[in-house]
């Protein structure tokens, strides 16, 4: 697998292209626009498994894959057939069914093959150009990072926000059977994309992780304090904190805590893994806080490569939550990780990002029973609707969103907020 440099994949790949026309060997390239793909679809970890889909394909061409400089792979060999191509991608498209390259009229779009002699000098030539263009840099698109000089100037606009209208929250559903779902907690945040939209388009507020880290912490006790303006008569018993562990021991943590939830009220505090590791003692030290007050511990955004790294019998979270990606379907059974949720207890684990019902599907075959998303969000509001008695007024998106907010204009226009509010269990 070539990939060393800059362009040494390209050049490694047009050097190969050199030595075949000389020689008149009857080879292909499959050419795989793995850069045409969506942002979220590009992450490293589906590219490894996009290329592993591809393994068995180099193998049997007696070939080579070239991972070029902008994600996209090439792979050179012997006796490759648009049959097996077209196994690929569809293989492809029932674990990234939301991506639009994938169902383009033309699959070469996504996947082409390359002909040895009549294409190749069209594929020379598409290299050279990638190469020449992608050394001049899109500045239209680029982000500047947050200095430490800025830092103090972005948190007092971040005081003089309603941050109450950014909030939004999100049920974790527990499937009791085909037909039975209950609400097991709500998750309450700020999203980034929504509190980068109160600063310039051109400021990059997560590029700097220590200035970022000190901006989450002012954003923390904002997001707690606004609690006590946001227009919900129905609170959930078990409330979901996006928090860092610092915050648990802020003034505004312990007076939320102990002064306006009900006695019968807990907290679910979602912490960050590397956050955790970043410092082990004031882990153990939130955790302790927390089960003082009966309230619970999550280490939040895992994924089942990140669970190898967990000492589940050092950490001793109460809950885990794992991010769904649409490639995870497409992995053989994990037998260590069904090994690790049986040990952990299924009952404490939670599939977040679910999109469709693959996800869902996935979880159950893990013997998963928690659930967040936005099929999800889709589930809970139509059955809610079911019962409301204007839910021909509005429709489906608005109910989504209004259910989401926690005060605001757009939250007002509901016309039965009781509904609104209104739990599954």
């Amino acid at each position: 697998m070539a990939k060393a440099g800059k362009f040494g994949a390209e050049k490694a790949l047009l050097d190969a292209l050199d030595r075949i026309a000389r020689s008149q060997s009857s080879y292909s390239v499959l050419y795989v626009n793995v850069s045409k793909l969506k942002p979220k679809n590009r992450h490293p970890a589906f590219v490894k498994i996009i290329a592993k889909l591809f393994d068995d394909l180099v193998g049997a061409a007696y070939g080579m894959m070239f991972i070029l400089s902008n994600g996209d792979f090439a792979i050179l060999g012997k006796n490759i057939t648009q049959a097996t191509v077209d196994d690929a991608v569809t293989k492809l498209r029932a674990g990234l069914a939301s991506d639009p390259i994938l169902y383009a009229q033309e699959m070469s779009e996504f996947a082409r093959l390359y002909e040895f002699p009549d294409d190749f000098a069209e594929l020379y030539r598409h290299i050279e150009d990638m190469m020449e263009t992608s050394q001049l840099p899109d500045l239209s698109a680029y982000k500047y990072p947050v200095e430490a000089s800025q830092i103090d100037g972005v948190i007092e606009q971040l005081n003089n926000v309603n941050i109450t209208e950014l909030v939004k929250h999100q049920s974790v559903v527990r499937i009791e059977s085909a037909n039975k779902f209950q609400t097991l907690f709500q998750e309450f945040f700020v999203a980034v994309k929504d509190l980068s939209r109160l600063y310039d388009a051109d400021i990059d507020l997560t590029a700097n992780k220590w200035l970022f880290l000190y901006l989450t912490q002012a954003l923390d006790k904002k997001t707690i304090s606004s609690f006590m303006f946001a227009d919900i008569k129905n609170w959930p018993q078990h409330i979901g904190l996006n928090l860092n562990l610092s915050s648990v021991f802020s003034e505004e943590f312990v007076n939320f805590a102990k002064n306006v939830l009900r006695p019968e009220q807990k907290i679910v505090a979602e912490v960050q893994m590397m956050d955790v590791f970043n410092s082990l003692n004031l882990y153990f030290e939130a955790r302790e806080v927390l089960h003082r007050g009966e309230h619970k511990i999550l280490i939040d955004a895992t994924s089942p490569e990140m669970l190898k790294m967990l000492n589940i019998s050092r950490l001793q979270p109460d809950m885990i939550k794992i991010f769904w990606n649409p490639m995870m379907s497409l992995e053989p059974k994990n037998q260590n990780l069904k090994q690790f949720i049986d040990d952990f207890g299924a009952d404490n684990i939670i599939l977040a990002k679910c999109k469709d019902e693959n996800a869902m599907r996935w979880g159950i075959g893990y013997g998963i029973r928690n659930f967040q998303g936005p099929y999800i969000d889709k589930l809970e509001v139509s059955l809610i609707k079911a019962q409301c008695p204007y839910a021909s007024r509005c429709k489906t998106e608005d109910c989504l969103k209004r259910r989401r907010l926690i005060a605001g204009e757009f939250r007002d226009g509901c016309f039965d907020k009781e509904y609104l509010e209104k739990l599954l269990g």
